[in-house]
Protein backbone atom coordinates (compact mmCIF):
# COMPACT_ATOMS: atom_id res chain seq x y z
CA UNK A 1 0.00 0.00 0.00
CA UNK A 2 2.30 2.36 0.71
CA UNK A 3 4.90 1.25 -2.75
CA UNK A 4 1.66 2.73 -4.26
CA UNK A 5 0.97 6.19 -2.32
CA UNK A 6 4.71 6.51 -3.03
CA UNK A 7 4.09 6.33 -6.92
CA UNK A 8 1.16 7.77 -7.21
CA UNK A 9 2.97 10.51 -5.19
CA UNK A 10 5.52 10.94 -7.67
CA UNK A 11 3.34 10.66 -10.86
CA UNK A 12 1.54 13.87 -9.30
CA UNK A 13 4.81 15.96 -8.29
CA UNK A 14 6.34 14.86 -12.30
CA UNK A 15 2.31 16.27 -13.51
CA UNK A 16 3.31 19.58 -11.32
CA UNK A 17 6.50 19.83 -12.39
CA UNK A 18 5.94 19.42 -15.68
CA UNK A 19 2.90 21.72 -15.79
CA UNK A 20 4.84 24.87 -14.42
CA UNK A 21 8.08 24.04 -16.88
CA UNK A 22 5.98 24.19 -19.79
CA UNK A 23 4.04 26.71 -19.04
CA UNK A 24 7.46 28.74 -18.65
CA UNK A 25 8.58 27.59 -22.40
CA UNK A 26 5.47 27.76 -24.10
CA UNK A 27 2.70 30.71 -24.25
CA UNK A 28 -0.27 28.91 -24.80
CA UNK A 29 -2.42 30.94 -26.82
CA UNK A 30 -6.57 31.30 -27.51
CA UNK A 31 -7.96 30.75 -30.93
CA UNK A 32 -8.18 34.53 -31.62
CA UNK A 33 -4.51 35.13 -30.21
CA UNK A 34 -3.32 32.49 -32.59
CA UNK A 35 -4.77 33.27 -35.87
CA UNK A 36 -3.99 37.07 -34.94
CA UNK A 37 0.14 35.85 -35.52
CA UNK A 38 0.45 32.22 -36.88
CA UNK A 39 0.60 33.75 -40.33
CA UNK A 40 3.64 35.60 -39.67
CA UNK A 41 5.00 32.39 -38.18
CA UNK A 42 6.12 28.75 -38.49
CA UNK A 43 3.03 27.17 -38.24
CA UNK A 44 3.40 23.04 -37.77
CA UNK A 45 0.96 20.66 -36.88
CA UNK A 46 2.66 17.42 -34.57
CA UNK A 47 -0.13 15.25 -35.48
CA UNK A 48 0.56 12.08 -37.13
CA UNK A 49 0.16 12.29 -41.12
CA UNK A 50 -3.39 10.66 -40.96
CA UNK A 51 -4.44 12.85 -38.88
CA UNK A 52 -3.11 16.06 -40.68
CA UNK A 53 -4.18 14.48 -43.80
CA UNK A 54 -8.00 14.40 -42.42
CA UNK A 55 -7.76 18.14 -41.57
CA UNK A 56 -5.37 20.77 -40.58
CA UNK A 57 -5.43 24.56 -39.95
CA UNK A 58 -4.56 25.92 -44.18
CA UNK A 59 -1.27 26.57 -44.23
CA UNK A 60 0.28 24.23 -41.86
CA UNK A 61 3.26 21.99 -42.04
CA UNK A 62 3.02 18.38 -40.55
CA UNK A 63 6.11 17.40 -38.82
CA UNK A 64 4.80 15.18 -36.31
CA UNK A 65 5.87 14.38 -32.77
CA UNK A 66 7.52 11.19 -33.26
CA UNK A 67 9.55 12.83 -36.07
CA UNK A 68 10.28 16.34 -34.54
CA UNK A 69 13.46 15.11 -32.97
CA UNK A 70 14.86 14.32 -36.54
CA UNK A 71 13.75 16.89 -38.27
CA UNK A 72 14.49 20.09 -35.93
CA UNK A 73 16.67 21.40 -38.57
CA UNK A 74 13.85 22.68 -41.28
CA UNK A 75 12.74 24.86 -38.15
CA UNK A 76 14.22 28.24 -38.35
CA UNK A 77 15.33 29.73 -34.54
CA UNK A 78 14.95 33.65 -35.81
CA UNK A 79 10.99 32.94 -36.34
CA UNK A 80 7.94 31.95 -33.71
CA UNK A 81 7.10 28.77 -33.95
CA UNK A 82 3.02 28.21 -33.91
CA UNK A 83 2.33 24.51 -32.71
CA UNK A 84 -0.90 22.48 -32.52
CA UNK A 85 -1.71 19.00 -31.83
CA UNK A 86 -5.43 17.41 -31.32
CA UNK A 87 -6.20 18.56 -27.88
CA UNK A 88 -2.88 20.51 -26.72
CA UNK A 89 -0.48 17.81 -25.14
CA UNK A 90 1.37 16.90 -28.13
CA UNK A 91 2.18 20.30 -28.82
CA UNK A 92 3.01 20.95 -25.12
CA UNK A 93 5.83 18.20 -25.51
CA UNK A 94 6.98 19.38 -28.42
CA UNK A 95 7.31 22.58 -27.42
CA UNK A 96 9.60 21.41 -24.57
CA UNK A 97 11.64 19.68 -27.02
CA UNK A 98 12.55 22.47 -28.97
CA UNK A 99 13.11 24.79 -26.19
CA UNK A 100 15.78 22.33 -24.48
CA UNK A 101 17.49 22.56 -28.74
CA UNK A 102 17.58 26.44 -28.30
CA UNK A 103 14.05 27.63 -29.80
CA UNK A 104 12.46 30.24 -27.43
CA UNK A 105 9.72 31.71 -29.62
CA UNK A 106 7.45 28.69 -29.03
CA UNK A 107 3.20 28.84 -28.77
CA UNK A 108 0.56 26.31 -28.52
CA UNK A 109 -3.13 26.81 -29.59
CA UNK A 110 -5.38 26.23 -26.22
CA UNK A 111 -7.02 22.84 -26.69
CA UNK A 112 -5.90 22.02 -30.08
CA UNK A 113 -6.70 21.45 -33.61
CA UNK A 114 -11.00 20.04 -32.08
CA UNK A 115 -10.83 23.97 -30.54
CA UNK A 116 -10.28 25.08 -33.90
CA UNK A 117 -12.94 27.17 -35.81
CA UNK A 118 -11.32 28.69 -38.66
CA UNK A 119 -10.15 27.46 -42.35
CA UNK A 120 -9.36 23.67 -42.48
CA UNK A 121 -7.62 22.11 -45.76
CA UNK A 122 -8.25 17.93 -46.14
CA UNK A 123 -6.58 16.19 -48.52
Amino acid sequence: MTTVLIILGAIIVYAVITYFYQKRVVKTLTEEEFRAGYRKAQLIDVREPDEYAAGHILGARNIPLSQLRLRMKELRKDQPIYLYCQSGLRSGRAAQMLYRKGYRDLYHLKGGFKMWTGKVKKK
